[in-house]
């Protein structure tokens, strides 16, 4: 009897694309989708690790599916949890059957005690996307050393794929929008001896390929001219750009590049350069060590710059990284109060912006029937495009902005379909 198989993903755009070779995999076995997690024989959670919030999730969503999964089916971990905690999460959690690292097969029943052949999980295969845009994985690991920061400690070393490999898995998902993801973006290719700047020639022969190719995480060191110019030639001028603060000092504590002005410059550069540019960022607040002049240079900040997108998050101490053994904690009140205040401040920001828009003529791809993105939002983390239901989803089309309802935008009218880039 033919085995099927459910896959929850938690977590950051990497995950996804690990879960999509996963699913390649287990098609590959001869598993088949199951229609919920109630009908399969295998429950797979691929998990997050990131930071206590997230390991949070993880743990409950793993609960949460063992109370619904069916007699006799298993229940498998993997992500960043896995690899970081192992036959720790093993132990905590007896209802997990089989805790599989990145590089352990998951279809198996249990693989504690077990020998089990690994596999480059970092270039497996991917099924076609059901979706008119992908995320493509281009790097694993990173080789930063972020005060922050434990993924260097369970990813490991920066470790880049060819730029064949990557371009076979661009044209076998067959999507319109492709968005490319890693730790460390700007950096692919220094690890192979290729040159620091290969993300340049890997993004231009992304483009040939596809309508729209967007990136994903770049550090503000990295953000060269000639990337840049790559960028806004593209047709997507999309810069989201990992600034984390704009204090000097505090940046310094977080063993990261820049500072306010540094940053200002270089996005005021941009817009000297591409006028409509859009930009997102994500912040952490009450690192330890943050003061009330810190707190208030990145009000300043976010309030002058206007981003048209920002995260923030609070900090969370990780254990194995420079910041956990730092003094002066920030009291989780005190944070909480510094959170809402941004993000007050950044809601209005964007929903100024968007309402900026109203009345112009847009280009949109249309992810599902009704929602619809121009090349200003990024799929899953920025706002949407409520278009007209009629529109074929994976096509573009020219509509009219005619209300904005914070993020979101509303449009009214269709222009021609376009085809795609062959």
């Amino acid at each position: 009897m033919t085995e099927s198989f459910w896959i929850e993903t938690l977590g950051c755009p990497k995950n996804e694309v690990d879960s999509d070779k996963l699913v390649g995999t287990m098609l590959a076995d001869g598993l088949v989708p199951a229609d919920s997690p109630e009908s399969a024989d295998v429950v797979v959670v691929n998990t997050c690790a990131f930071v206590e919030q997230a390991r949070q999730e993880s743990i409950d969503t793993i609960l949460g599916l063992d109370s619904v999964r069916a007699p006799g089916a298993r229940l498998v971990v993997t992500g960043c949890m896995a690899e970081r905690y192992g036959e720790e999460l093993s132990q905590a959690l007896p209802e997990i059957d089989s805790v599989a690292g990145f590089g352990v097969p998951v279809t198996l029943g249990s693989t504690r005690g077990s020998k089990t052949s690994p596999f480059d999980l970092l270039n497996l295969p991917r099924p076609k996307s059901t979706s008119p845009w992908a995320y493509v994985k281009v790097a694993e690991g990173c080789d930063r050393a972020c005060g922050f920061c434990a993924i260097p400690t369970f990813r490991g070393k920066q470790r880049s794929r060819s730029v064949h490999d990557i371009l076979a898995e661009v044209d076998a998902l067959e999507a319109r929008e492709i968005v490319l993801v890693a730790q460390d973006l700007a950096a692919y290719g220094r690890d192979q001896g290729v040159g620091e700047r290969s993300i340049v020639p890997l993004m231009k022969a992304v483009a040939e390929r596809v309508d729209r190719v967007r990136l994903l995480y770049l550090y503000p060191s990295d953000l060269t001219d000639e990337l840049v110019d790559t960028i806004c030639s593209s047709g997507v001028p999309y810069f989201d750009l990992s600034l984390q603060h704009v204090s000097s000092p505090l940046l310094r504590r977080m063993k990261r590049w820049g500072d306010g002005d540094r940053f200002s410059a270089r996005i005021n550069a941009i817009r000297q350069r591409e006028p409509g540019a859009a930009f997102r960022s994500n912040f952490i607040v009450g690192y330890p060590g943050e003061t009330e002049e810190d707190h208030d240079q990145l009000l300043d900040f976010v309030e002058s710059v206007r981003l048209d997108w920002c995260g923030f998050f609070p900090f969370s101490r990780e254990d194995g990284t420079y910041a956990a053994a730092l003094d002066n904690q920030i009291p989780e009140e005190l944070v909480a109060e510094r959170l809402a205040e941004l993000t007050e401040l950044q809601d209005r920001i964007t929903a100024a912006k968007r309402d900026e828009m109203i009345g112009s003529l847009v280009e949109v791809l249309v992810d599902s029937p009704g929602v619809g993105r121009t090349w200003r939002e990024a799929p899953e983390i920025d706002g949407i495009v409520m278009v007209p239901s009629e529109l074929e989803s994976g096509s573009f089309a020219t509509v009219t902005i005619v209300d904005a309802l914070g993020p979101d935008l509303v449009a009214a009218g269709a222009g021609p379909v376009e085809e795609a880039k062959s």
